[in-house]
Formats: C-alpha cells, sequence, structure tokens
C-alpha cells in the first residue's frame, strides 16, 4: 500500500526581519540598509498625503526615526515596510492637521485643472488609472486628478495602486478593514476615470 509522502512547509523569512533583528540589536548600518531600500517609498507616500515636497521631507526623516525608536514593538507580523508606512501616513496626516489645510472636498465640486473645471460624476470605468501615471502629458493629469480626491480615497488609492502594496497590507498601514479599503478604492476609481473621461471629452469638444 503506498504511503503519501509528508509535505514540509517551509516558512520563507523575509530579508529585511534579519536586518531588523541586526538593528534591534545596535547594528546602525543595518538600519541604514532598510533607510536606503524604503527611503524613496516612504517619501513618495508623504507626498501624495501632504501633497507638499518639504512637508513629505521632514516626515520622511520623521518617520524612520520614530520607528527606530520603536524597532522593539515590530514584531514581525508584518512586513517591515508595510509597519514603516502605516508610521508615515500617521506622521503624513498629524502634519495635516497641525497644517489645518487638509482639505474635505465634497463629491459635488469640480476638479480645477489648467485645461478646465472636471465634475465629479462617478462612471464605471477602464482602464485602470494606475497604468496610466507615468505616461507623459495624462500622467500629468492624473497626478492632478489624484491630488483632488479627498484625503481617505487618495491614501487608499496610492498605497494600493501607485505604491502596489496588498489590499491587506493597505488595511493594515491604514489600520482599516480590507472592506473598508475595497470600497474606497473602488469610489476612488470610479471619480478619477469619470473626471479623466470629462477632461478628455471637453478638451475634444474645445479643439473640434
Amino acid at each position: 500500500m503506498a504511503t503519501t509522502p509528508t509535505a514540509i512547509t517551509e516558512v520563507e523569512i523575509h530579508p529585511d526581519v534579519a536586518l531588523v533583528e541586526r538593528a534591534k540589536a545596535g547594528d546602525v548600518s543595518a538600519f541604514e540598509t532598510l533607510v536606503k531600500q524604503y527611503d524613496r517609498q516612504i517619501f513618495r507616500v508623504a507626498q501624495h498625503i501632504t501633497q507638499n515636497r518639504e512637508d513629505a521631507e521632514d516626515i520622511t526623516q520623521d518617520a524612520f526615526l520614530k520607528a527606530y525608536q520603536k524597532l522593539d514593538q515590530f514584531q514581525g507580523n508584518s512586513k517591515f515596510s508595510t509597519w514603516l508606512v502605516r508610521i508615515a501616513v500617521n506622521e503624513s496626516l498629524m502634519r495635516l492637521r497641525k497644517r489645518k489645510t487638509s482639505k474635505t472636498v465634497s463629491m459635488d465640486e469640480d476638479v480645477h485643472t489648467e485645461e478646465g473645471s472636471i465634475p465629479r460624476d462617478f462612471a464605471d470605468w477602464s482602464p485602470n488609472p494606475e497604468q496610466l501615471y507615468n505616461q507623459g502629458e495624462l500622467g500629468d493629469i492624473l497626478r492632478k486628478t489624484i491630488n483632488g480626491l479627498p484625503p481617505g480615497f487618495r491614501t487608499v488609492f496610492t498605497l494600493r495602486d501607485i505604491e502596489n502594496l496588498s489590499t491587506e497590507e493597505t488595511a493594515e498601514a491604514l489600520g482599516l478593514s480590507v472592506p473598508a479599503v475595497k470600497s474606497r478604492l473602488l469610489r476612488a476609481r470610479l471619480q478619477l476615470r469619470e473626471r479623466l473621461s470629462r477632461y478628455f471629452r471637453q478638451k475634444k469638444e474645445s479643439t473640434a
């Protein structure tokens, strides 16, 4: 009678875990390696949320400093990058509150671009705007419309579709449920697609 071989499950340990353990033991160079790996990502996240380069630079430094001070709190239950993004998001939102210029944008207001206003209507859409993010003029228009999203939608869209975090990682970074992330992401995508459609419709009519 044939026996079924026993499957051996190997748990992959992320390279960051070893670096974190070395940093916890006082190896500053290990933490510097982590900084080099993620400083650009943290800066992008902070800049998307605050829409201010100087604030983003300060937040990046503050986030890494806070991460270093709180390394003992990182238990390895999530990716180090996800834990770090959560710190950066919290620092960014705190900066917005201090600045008192966090704009809660009404769904009924138009998005203003250099080419005119784009209504905020919802619509089904394709393709996903993140696929177009780095494509010349369209990328510029998309970045402007992303900046016009309400902060909650903009942050979810940034982490999920631009920084390519998974839905679960985005939820963990923002302290939200997975359904809440999915809902906000869908609404952000719908708004962005409609704004882009209206923008190009207006542009076509103006050149006709």
